[in-house]
């Protein structure tokens, strides 16, 4: 799909979010519980959606709310709930909405001093810190966040005591009882805002003071003191805005944030692919800004809005590809960290790249292989049965300097510090790096399409099996493996990925849009990446063919 003739570029003013107009409609709109996309729906990332279009309103926030609160109820949950919000527009009057529900619930509230941001690594920090050497009295958190989405959406994820998403289990539950009291809302209970700060469960905490001190257990940054590297970062308008300008002051770094703004319009960010604004350090179109200006610093850092996903940026190569540095970020972990477990296995999902199989195998580590979503390597982190858990999107997460948890969610801050760890301790560009790696592991071609299907064509990928694959090779080369489940966990993947030796495609449906989407890679080059391409949208656009009389 050609990206839009604005991406990469700032918006006009004419075209920015009107915030008086979305919050006007998060109060007044009410959601219809029988329209399907004014719902509660809980997907990968917890409940998004926009005020303007009935799926984010107070009513789905007074709903959930109370729901989880059940949920802590039935499931024992009796410790502190630590609540946090990011930068969105829609997530201070849903923060204020969660507040007024939580403590007519009696739950003991623990919320950012003086309304401030909260990244979302740092409520899983305090989780599992908190929950350290407890049995009962667990804490849990609640992130209003829709993450790096547009400045007109809203989100709320839920994070139990292990403190990383909730498993479908949890969310489910959580989902129709929401659904249920959207239905019902005189059944749910609320004590106005002011009564809500004056209880005595309802706490301010410093989120901030603790995750920054504690940083030293999960990065080296003895290399950082004498290197004086040129580090810059930008926020992206996110929840961390306040906490780099402390990580530079605790650690001594030589630290720029380059944009310490907060708007909800998000007015500074460039335009992504689609002509959107989103705060996706991953994209190209949005780092416009921060690539331009790559020459001025020895590595260039930032993360989305609420800081579970990162972005890297080196003077020799620009913006770096997420699956490049989940690579390079194994490959440097797994020798230097002398204290991790050597049989600490490596996370990633079945869609980042086969390098990092690569990279895994030549460490002498399992590999764990798993559906999309981070959810699934929350156990695996949080038991050191992992020391690193990452996914192609740019979220990852890896355990402290002695193997032992750090967060059991995407911390955007804690792989940004480790980039300038690594260009510190080895004296290397990050690009250069990378270079050095593919050319003994091999260099893949990777890419993702996105393909139209309708939602009838979308539902049979669910009754899809090993079977229908009726070829035996792909771009030339054999089939090795065809999966629906994955090898890491035996999940099913919603989907189907083919491997051979080379290079392999994966295929699953949205779950928001009416596309397939398809990815692949090849370590044969762009050549035989287009030709894994074609040759998987003929077998898919076969394979999801209607059955004869149906």
């Amino acid at each position: 799909m050609p990206a839009h003739a604005s991406a990469g570029h700032p918006p006009a003013l004419a075209d920015l979010l009107n915030v008086p107009r979305l919050l006007t409609a998060y109060y007044s709109e009410r959601p219809d519980p029988d329209v399907a996309s004014q719902r509660v729906a809980f997907g990968t990332s917890g409940h998004r959606g926009s005020a303007f279009e009935g799926s984010f309103n107070e009513a789905h926030i007074l709903a959930i709310t109370q729901a989880i609160c059940e949920y802590r109820q039935a499931a024992g949950i009796t410790g502190p709930l630590f609540l946090g919000m990011d930068t969105h527009a829609l997530s201070v009057p849903a923060h204020t909405t969660a507040i007024e529900v939580l403590a007519a619930h009696g739950v003991e509230i623990r919320h950012a001093k003086a309304g401030g941001y909260t990244p979302t690594p740092v409520i899983s920090h305090a989780i599992l810190t908190y929950n350290l050497g407890r049995e009962t009295g667990l804490a849990d958190g609640i992130l209003l966040t829709p993450s790096h989405n547009p400045p007109a959406d809203g989100g709320l994820k839920y994070n139990p005591p292990h403190g990383g998403p909730a498993d479908t289990a949890a969310t489910g539950w959580i989902e129709t009882r929401a659904n249920e009291l959207l239905a019902a809302p005189m059944n749910i209970r609320r004590v106005p805002y002011a009564r809500a700060l004056r209880t005595a469960t309802t706490r301010e905490y410093d989120y901030l003071t603790p995750y920054v001190e504690d940083l030293q257990t999960a990065i080296d940054f003895a290399p950082l003191s004498g290197a004086n590297l040129r580090l810059a970062v930008d926020p992206l308008g996110g929840a961390g805005v306040h906490y780099w300008p402390a990580i530079a002051e605790r650690y001594r770094l030589n630290l720029e944030c380059v944009n310490p703004l907060v708007d909800p319009t998000f007015r500074f960010l460039c335009r992504d692919w689609d002509g959107q604004l989103r705060m996706d350090p991953s994209s190209s179109y949005v780092m416009q800004g921060l690539v331009a200006r790559r020459f001025e610093y020895d590595v260039a850092l930032a993360c989305d809005a609420d800081h579970d996903r990162h972005g890297i940026v080196t003077r020799e190569g620009g913006l770096l590809p997420a699956n490049h540095y989940l690579a390079l970020a194994v490959d440097y972990l797994g020798t230097h960290r002398a204290q991790w477990p050597k049989a600490g296995a490596i996370g990633k999902t079945l869609v980042s790249s086969s390098l990092i199989d690569r990279v895994a195998a030549r460490l002498g580590r399992p590999l764990f292989e798993v559906p999309v979503g981070f959810k699934w390597f929350v156990a695996g982190l949080g038991s050191g049965a992992l020391v690193f858990g990452g996914e192609e999107s740019a979220g990852a997460s890896f355990v402290r300097r002695d193997g032992k948890v750090w967060t059991t969610d995407k911390d955007g801050i804690l792989l940004c510090l480790l980039a300038a760890e690594i260009t510190a301790r080895t004296a290397q560009d990050l690009s250069a790096r990378y270079r050095s790696l593919t050319a003994v592991l091999g260099e893949p071609s990777y890419a993702r399409l996105d393909s139209p299907a309708t939602p009838a064509a979308k539902s049979r990928f669910k009754s899809l099996t090993h079977t229908r694959v009726t070829t035996s090779v792909l771009a030339g080369d054999r089939i090795t493996e065809i999966l629906t489940s994955a090898p890491g966990n035996g999940a099913a993947i919603g989907g189907l990925k083919v491997v051979t030796a080379n290079g392999w495609f994966a295929a699953r449906p949205s779950g928001t849009e009416n596309i397939v989407k398809i990815y692949a890679e090849s370590f044969k080059g762009p050549t035989h990446l287009a030709r894994i391409q074609s040759e998987a949208q003929i077998l898919l656009d076969e394979m999801l063919k209607p059955k004869s009389g149906s």
